[in-house]
């Protein structure tokens, strides 16, 4: 019996590196989850780490990922984003499959790095957009590919709340990488260009606020993300506008998503006083959707795939597009311009992975 059949066998042993916001989730999820084994726990803080022991699924502890690695078979790193890179490129360097929480990196040279990492020791290389495994934007992405919507007008997404303000990111990278997975997601494309302001408004050390516009040109669609640390409503809102239907997926309502059968009339030409602009009004109807947890299902897929070397949904190329779309906002936010979108060109995946490695 080989390593792979071994492991598949008895389960998966998975690191959580870094027991912040995210990492205490992923460890609640991953304690629960068929094919894991054991949930081991790395941790700096010697307090956290004291606390932790003995918790969930498993009970080892480790300050450090050079501790953990002889005893894990893949790592979830959600350490602060200015640490993914190279901590990843680590636990890839010794046959270890990773889910790195988003971004990837905080730059195109890293993330480029760590796929060529990912490449050459044939390891699983995930990200994690976890609004790309939730049930209503996948039941929207299923609509909009079988044309029910028509032609795409816009998109817009509004993504609000008072804080968490971070000493490691502003809010672009904290929390714009979930608008452009979401909206490559549901239009099947990358971004050609950006146009961006961003400002900060309550300490002046850190944009709290931005606003993002995203080109498309294959569909030709403008979408437009809405973000901020300062509103005293938590927003997690998406609208399409099609020529046909609408919708509006809101990940903090009962109805999570909800198809609007409503559009324009008489558009052939411009209106006027003797051929006002009509306007069509149908029904409203929210589909059924599943209650399963997207970080639950994320992270499921994570374990299927370090199990049996399937290429995962959110791969590394997926979060490097990201990552030079958030460069790319950058840039127009410090220059006052729209900016192309420059997408490196990466080592395809020459082959396609193996059962999971040792």
């Amino acid at each position: 019996m080989d390593v792979g059949q071994a492991r598949s066998r008895h389960g998966l042993r998975v690191g959580v590196l870094g027991y912040g916001y995210w990492g205490s989730k992923h460890a609640r999820v991953l304690s629960g989850l068929a094919g894991v084994r054991e949930v081991v726990f790395i941790e700096a803080n010697t307090k956290i780490r004291n606390a932790l022991s003995g918790t969930l699924k498993g009970d080892r502890t480790f300050a450090n990922l050079e501790q953990a690695l002889p005893h894990v078979d893949a790592v979830v790193v959600a350490t602060p984003p200015n640490s993914h890179a190279e901590l990843a490129i680590q636990t890839i360097q010794h046959g270890k499959h990773v889910l790195v929480e988003k971004p990837l990196a905080t730059s195109v040279v890293e993330a480029t790095a760590l796929l060529a990492q990912a490449e050459r020791s044939q390891a699983v290389l995930m990200v994690g957009h976890t609004f790309l495994y939730n049930p209503a934007v996948r039941e929207l992405r299923r609509r909009l590919a079988g044309g029910e919507f028509g032609d795409i007008r816009y998109v817009h997404s509004a993504r609000l709340n008072l804080g968490l303000y971070r000493p490691d990111v502003d809010v672009i990278w904290d929390l714009v990488p979930h608008d452009i997975s979401i909206l490559n997601f549901l239009l099947q494309a990358r971004p050609t260009s950006v146009s961006a302001w961003g400002e900060s408004l309550a300490f002046g050390w850190v944009n709290d606020l931005a606003q993002v516009r995203l080109e498309y040109t294959d569909p030709r669609v403008i979408a437009f993300a809405h973000v901020s640390w300062l509103d005293p409503r938590k927003t997690r809102k998406v609208t399409v506008v099609g020529s046909e239907k609408m919708a509006v997926y809101d990940d903090l309502a009962e109805e999570r998503l909800r198809i609007y059968d409503c559009g324009l009339g008489g558009i052939d030409e411009p209106p006027s006083p003797d051929r006002p602009m009509t306007y069509r009004y149908g029904d409203i109807v929210a589909p059924h959707i599943r209650g399963d947890e997207p970080l639950a299902v994320q992270d499921q897929h994570f374990v299927h795939c370090a199990l049996t070397g399937e290429r995962p949904d959110t791969d590394g190329r997926t979060g490097l597009t990201v990552v030079a779309v958030l460069e790319a906002i950058e840039t127009a936010i410090r220059e006052c311009r729209r900016v192309p979108v420059a997408y490196p060109d990466v080592v395809p995946y020459a082959r396609p992975l193996t059962e999971a490695t040792s």
